[in-house]
């Protein structure tokens, strides 16, 4: 038996989040099926405030972020190392604005984000060679742009990772660590937002924060009432 409270918790995990089908079909989705990256849902939630229509996005390995990105910035520019997988990525995200390059493992992979000459407002590092793509990382972004970090929580045991954040402290980035439960996983992560110290993005909404998935002031005045009087 638990408490209703307890259930309702539950409840909102699943109907708000959808994260008990992403877990048991192992999907990178929200509860509508909309692409989402595998980042912590906090991590998810804080990105998809600002506007991203007019920036460029770089990622260090592919998967379903990429249609994340492709649905918000003006381009998205991905880069894969194995044949199969980027084949199959090739074959799924075919939108206009999404880019993905197949590079080997080594200096090819991470100088990808050099080949146009351009830099990127947001840049992913997710894939493999994670110490030699934030090295690239730092000379590649925009003077008022981001760096993502996922699963940042592995620098305790992982030296590609404590070198990773070694660069990014180096150039001066701000840190903000988003710890919780994300996509697909039953255990909780860390995904990491480096920010340029001229971080400078529009939002989408009037008022930052928005209010996120389950929240209480996401509800009509009424409907918090009822909630209130049954849960609080």
């Amino acid at each position: 038996m638990v408490s209703a409270r307890f259930a309702e918790f539950i409840n909102i995990w699943r109907r708000s989040f959808g994260i008990e089908r992403s877990i048991d079909e192992r999907v990178c989705e929200d509860a509508e099926g909309n692409p989402l990256p595998w980042y912590t849902y906090p991590a998810a939630e804080y990105l998809t405030q600002f506007d991203y229509r007019s920036k460029r996005i770089f990622e260090y390995g592919c998967g379903r972020s990429g249609l994340f990105w492709a649905e918000r910035a003006a381009l998205v520019v991905e880069v894969e190392n194995n044949r199969e997988w980027f084949a199959k990525w090739e074959r799924e995200f075919n939108r206009p604005n999404l880019e993905i390059r197949l590079r080997p493992e080594g200096e090819e992979y991470e100088n990808a984000i050099f080949e146009n000459g351009d830099c990127y407002d947001v840049i992913v590092v997710d894939g493999i060679r994670r110490a030699e793509c934030a090295a690239a990382a730092v000379k590649a972004l925009s003077a008022d742009g981001l760096i993502i970090l996922d699963d940042s929580d592995r620098v305790h045991t992982s030296r590609d990772y404590a070198r990773a954040i070694a660069e990014f402290k180096a150039a001066g980035l701000l840190q903000v660590d988003f710890y919780g439960f994300c996509p697909m996983n039953c255990h909780t992560k860390c995904t990491s937002l480096f920010f340029s110290r001229r971080f400078s993005f529009a939002t989408t909404a009037e008022r930052q924060p928005v209010c996120g998935r389950g929240s209480l002031w996401a509800m009509s005045r009424r409907r918090r009432k009822e909630f209130y009087k049954k849960f609080g």
